[in-house]
């Protein structure tokens, strides 16, 4: 009876292992097919533990705890596979649109294997005394491996605040410290970087997150980068400017939106220095893009007679009187024998005027004289253009342009009237400025010149006011040309000290 018990008993073991086995299998198959959970080698492994578990708990074994133990073990892998496919895949990737990093999946795994691992020692073993002795002896080696791996626990920790926070991506490109670089690969240790030179980097997470991370294609990859560029003294910023900004608009790689801009940035000591700053869409076109603007800056400097200086350390001498050269000189004489208000001055009157002035320069949308200010110097415009203004009712009207040739400033000069209009810069502009102590030398010299002056700038008046007919004048007219040539006369004296 004993024999035939036993034999009943290891048939009915062996009928439990098989459906468990069968029923398990066939379970994870639906789920496979169904669902498309990766079951893989482990699930079929932990299909014969659950099928030996169960016969080992009907035959009563006394080694049950180890199979239960593997059979936790093995289940953690089950687990993971569900979580894989329930939870990040169908959930997160397909129903909210939001991929999962494999590096989280890595480490959501490792804890659930972990947990399993947890189970098996403090519920499969607790009554085990061998085992309880080694992990009491094993508390120190576990202190010295806490101390040997923290640098590694804290690369993973600072990878998970990287996964979680998502500072940058794989494909972004990166300014970590010096280094411009690529991001390649976010694991759970470190990030791992290429730069232009096809240089790899492998920066541990602990230390990146230490540092400031310049995200260059973030929010979006397109990013400004600046180039600085010195030229000489001699050459006036907004020529510069321009060629620079042409020479960046014609290269390469440069997005025309938004459009360049161009900076002074310095004076330093043997050169202006200017700054570029142009848009680009991949830094990995950051070496080819500085080649290409640098070499049409090369090319339109060349063309333009703009120079690059040395380094070099200029001595510059400064003396009271500074000579005029020739060309200046005559082509403002010309001008001014030209203009009916110096018709009255002789020649050598001229030149003395024209020696004791000086030579200015504008930059565009620089104002040369503006209205309501106090003026005691007169213009000669001798390159470049200008718009004259006037100010009525809060805003600016344009009246009318002045071009090489044309003076303004005079009547300010002349009377000490305070600047009625507004003159502006539409381009670079060189003009020789004649300054109140140097009229004043040439009228003093020349009383007579006053009288003619004054009669020239009643004459003004009169024209301005609509007065004068080409029939000739009335006795009013008359009055009134006498009544401006006194005031002109007194004024004229009372400015110049005469």
């Amino acid at each position: 009876m004993l024999a035939l018990a036993d034999a009943q008993k290891a048939v009915a073991t062996i009928a439990v292992f098989i459906a468990t086995f069968l029923v398990t299998l066939s379970i994870g198959r639906l789920l496979k097919r169904r669902a498309g959970v990766p079951f893989g080698i482990f699930f079929q492994l932990f299909a014969l533990a659950l099928g030996f578990y169960a016969a080992v708990w009907v035959y009563g074994f006394v080694w049950r705890n180890h199979a239960g133990a593997a059979l936790v073990l093995l289940s953690a892998a089950v687990v993971i596979a569900l979580v894989d496919r329930y939870l990040w895949d169908l959930y997160f990737e397909q129903r909210r649109q939001t991929v999962i990093p494999k590096f989280l999946r890595e480490i959501v795994a490792l804890v659930i294997f972990l947990i399993a691992l947890l189970l098996v020692l403090s519920f499969g073993y607790h009554a085990e005394t061998q085992l309880r002795g080694l992990l009491a002896t094993s508390g120190a080696a576990a202190i010295i491996l806490a101390f040997a791996t923290q640098n590694l626990l804290g690369g993973v920790i600072a990878g998970m605040s990287l996964q979680i926070n998502k500072p940058y991506k794989v494909g972004d490109w990166l300014q970590v410290g010096e280094h411009f670089a690529e991001v390649m690969e976010i694991n759970w240790r470190s990030t791992r970087l290429r730069t232009n030179d096809a240089i790899y980097l492998d920066i541990p997470n602990n230390e990146i997150v230490r540092q400031t991370i310049i995200n260059l294609h973030y929010p979006e990859q397109l990013h400004a980068m600046r180039i600085v560029v010195g030229v000489d003294y001699n050459v006036p910023p907004n020529k510069v400017k321009d060629a620079l900004l042409q020479a960046t608009l014609q290269a390469q790689w440069v997005e025309k939106e938004p459009e360049p801009k161009v900076f002074l940035k310095d004076f330093g000591d043997f050169a202006i220095y200017y700054e570029i700053k142009f848009y680009m869409l991949s830094h990995e076109d950051y070496n080819n893009v500085c080649d290409a603007i640098r070499t049409n800056i090369w090319y339109k400097f060349k063309r333009q007679g703009i120079t690059i200086p040395f380094p070099i350390r200029t001595l510059e001498i400064n003396r009271k009187r500074v000579i005029k050269p020739h060309e200046e000189h005559n082509q403002t004489k010309a001008i001014l024998e030209g203009d009916a208000l110096f018709a009255c001055l002789t020649s050598d009157q001229l030149d003395h005027l024209i020696r004791g002035s000086r030579m200015v320069r504008f930059g565009r949308g620089e104002k040369l004289i503006e209205q309501g200010a106090e003026g005691a110097s007169m213009f000669v415009l001798l390159h470049g253009a200008a718009a004259v203004s006037v100010s009525q009712n809060g805003s600016m009207i344009r009246v009318g342009s002045l071009h090489m040739g044309d003076c303004f400033g005079e009547m300010s000069l002349l009377t000490g009237e305070k600047r009625t209009a507004t003159v502006a810069a539409e381009q670079d502009c060189e003009v020789i400025e004649i300054s109140k102590p140097a009229m004043a030398a040439v009228l003093r010299d020349a009383p007579d010149v006053v009288t003619q002056l004054s009669e020239l700038l009643a004459t003004r008046k009169m024209e301005t006011e609509g007065l004068l007919k080409d029939a000739g004048q009335t006795i009013a007219e008359e009055k009134k040309a006498l009544e401006y040539r006194a005031t002109f006369l007194r004024r004229l004296r009372s400015v110049f000290e005469l």
